[in-house]
């Protein structure tokens, strides 16, 4: 396995903006560092069982794939419009409590489309090619799940930085996380495709 290849994909992949970062940054933006690391763990056990999981069932979902594309799309278009919904009016002084904590991270790793096609091509494009030791797969599975931590992290820091400075635009700022997720949105949906 080329390891600067597969250090690089995965740390570009992982650290770059998508859905979770986007969420991750305005809760703690929003909502402070705590609620927003709440999040963080969430999406990242769910990230290590979806690296399990591909891990696990590679081909098999290598092969069903085209078939639940569609359907991946749709849910997965569907939450993230939700979530940038949440962010719009984070500030109004709605839903406090359940923005952006253990469960929504979590539930958003399965729904997010980023995530679940980077463990089927990380594991199926540099792991499961090179070893078949369970203990080796296991090894990168932790090695990957903790890339996904420190990338998650990077941007609660990034978010808590900021939060002083916007927060006299707070409103602005939400508009902007909120477009840039619907952005997000319009990319996994497909519909780019058909036009």
């Amino acid at each position: 396995m080329n390891l600067t290849a597969f250090l690089a994909y995965s740390i570009i992949v992982t650290f770059t903006p998508g859905p979770s970062n986007i969420v991750i940054f305005s809760t703690a933006q929003n909502r402070g560092h705590k609620k927003a690391f709440e999040f963080v763990a969430g999406a990242t056990l769910a990230f290590g069982i979806l690296l399990i999981l591909s891990a696990t069932l590679n081909s098999y979902l290598f092969e069903i794939m085209p078939k639940i594309q569609n359907v991946m799309q749709i849910i997965g278009t569907a939450y993230i419009l939700y979530l940038a919904l949440k962010i719009l009016h984070m500030d109004d002084g709605g839903d406090a409590d359940s923005s952006g904590g253990f469960i929504t991270g979590f539930t958003m790793q399965f729904c997010n489309p980023k995530a679940i096609l980077f463990t089927l091509t990380v594991i199926g494009s540099f792991i499961v090619p090179v070893f078949t030791d369970p203990l080796d797969i296991a090894m990168y599975v932790a090695i990957l799940t903790l890339i996904g931590l420190c990338a998650s992290s990077s941007w609660v820091v990034l978010g808590t930085l900021f939060r002083r400075y916007l927060r006299p635009y707070q409103k602005q700022a939400n508009i902007i996380l909120a477009l840039a997720m619907v952005y997000c949105a319009w990319s996994v949906s497909g519909i780019e495709n058909l036009i």
